[in-house]
């Protein structure tokens, strides 16, 4: 590829750092941030992480900034603590344009360097903005290839968008915001060969560390190249980006990319959901299903179609499996369905036997059909599109009600209202709800 082609990315993302921030973007970032603080309190307690979440307390430091479920972390370690716990469900937010779960690389460090800076909710809401909005930038940047070709947009992009949000927070100047980006160049990584594992939700945790790292790098005079993103040897030139700079016209104009952001409530991957909201519209006897039959975007058949998961992770990322649950009346939007036990139950194991899975080109990659032939001979069509709209009243309503399933409503409300009412101190005195050090 050659060298000036993909030049003009880093001035940009320079320049938006400081862009004041749309209203109805901003809207949707306080819908975003309560999403993912719920998510990430009930990833406290997620089994996997356990024994992470204490090693990483235990290294100490200065206890500056606070940690999901509880305890106090320098910034940098609490960036990875907290994307990585917040990731851990699986239940975050999903962009499409590029494939990739923008707030738990950013979020996390916006947090870490709002509180360690003592900065107010509202300025960390907007840092936080700008860093999910730059990161799908760049994942568009990035393009398809980089993300078929095995990197995970939400850690490589993801780390970018975290770095710029950093810099917003830290004030950097433009070239130190330069060489924020650059430094993150060498920081950035996550590859798709994880999901389904523990490496997955570690790669959110990792981007929104080296976001943190890149910004107080470049604060302390660290320099880097002129344009690690888009240079010659560069991060694009040397991880299959297209340099795409389509998009690029529009970053900081309405409508902003965030108003198209898909909040999940089904808590697996994002890829499963046509599926399963298009299963949710018909009611069948288990008994009567003959087989089922699905059509979904190619893209998603290396991504969520493990045919046989063993475990409750593994399953969160399976076609067969969550169909299954589905049609034997399992919800997929409790977490606590998603465990080893039922990824073996002999019943769902019966029952995903009858389900092949097919891709088709025609489907955009948020659409999916289903055809259930019954053993009478007769056939029941179903279809969804996760891009049919929904207001902003009827997303926060479903979003209080996925909080109050994953926390309780005793915790999720004070959660919600702390957001609402831009309570930084109300904010963090959710997130680390019983304080178990």
């Amino acid at each position: 590829m050659p060298g000036g082609a993909m030049t003009g990315i880093t001035d940009q993302l320079i320049d938006f750092k400081s862009y004041s921030v749309d209203g109805a973007a901003r809207d949707m970032m306080r819908l975003s941030l309560f999403d993912w603080a719920a998510c990430g309190i009930a990833g406290a307690d997620d089994p996997e992480f356990t024994g992470f979440r204490t090693a990483m307390i235990a290294q100490g430091g200065v206890a500056e900034v606070t940690v999901l479920g509880g305890g106090a972390v320098p910034a940098a370690n609490a960036a990875l603590i907290n994307g990585t716990l917040s990731h851990a469900l699986d239940f975050d937010d999903t962009h499409f344009a590029h494939i990739g779960h923008p707030s738990v690389a950013v979020v996390p460090a916006a947090l870490a360097l709002a509180e360690q800076q003592n900065l107010d909710f509202e300025t960390f809401l907007e840092a936080a903005l700008i860093g999910v909005e730059a990161s799908i930038h760049v994942g568009l940047w990035l393009g398809r290839d980089h993300y078929e070709v095995g990197f995970h947009q939400t850690a490589t992009a993801g780390a970018f968008g975290a770095t710029l949000a950093a810099a917003r927070l830290l004030r950097l100047s433009p070239d130190q915001t330069r060489h924020a980006l650059g430094l993150c160049a060498s920081l950035a990584s996550g590859v798709k060969a994880q999901f389904g594992t523990g490496g997955k939700p570690l790669n959110a945790g990792l981007a929104a560390r080296s976001g943190v790292e890149a910004g107080l790098w470049a604060q302390s005079g660290v320099t880097a190249a002129a344009d690690g993103l888009a240079g010659p040897l560069g991060f694009g030139a040397t991880h299959h980006g297209a340099g795409d700079t389509s998009s690029l016209a529009t970053l900081g104009q309405a409508p902003w990319q965030i108003l198209s952001i898909s909040h999940k409530f089904h808590a697996c991957c994002h890829g499963l959901h046509a599926t399963l909201d298009a299963l949710s519209s018909i009611t069948v006897a288990p008994q009567s299903i003959e087989k089922i039959e699905i059509k979904t975007h190619p893209r998603w058949m290396s991504v969520c179609n493990k045919p046989d998961p063993e475990t409750g992770l593994a399953a969160k990322f399976s076609y067969r499996h969550t169909a299954a649950m589905a049609l034997l009346g399992k919800s997929t939007a409790q977490r606590e369905m998603f465990t080893d036990t039922l990824a073996t139950d002999p019943e769902l194991r019966a029952m995903r036997q009858k389900v092949s899975v097919e891709a088709d080109a025609q489907l955009s990659e948020m659409q999916a059909e289903v055809a259930i032939t019954l053993n009478t001979g007769e056939t029941l069509r179903v279809a969804h599109d996760l891009a049919a709209p929904i207001t902003l009243e009827q997303r926060k309503e479903k979003l209080r009600a996925k909080a109050a399933g994953l926390l309780g409503e005793t915790r999720a409300y004070p959660l919600w209202q702390s957001v609402q009412d831009g309570d930084m101190a109300g904010f963090t005195a959710a997130l680390r709800g019983s304080e178990r050090g």
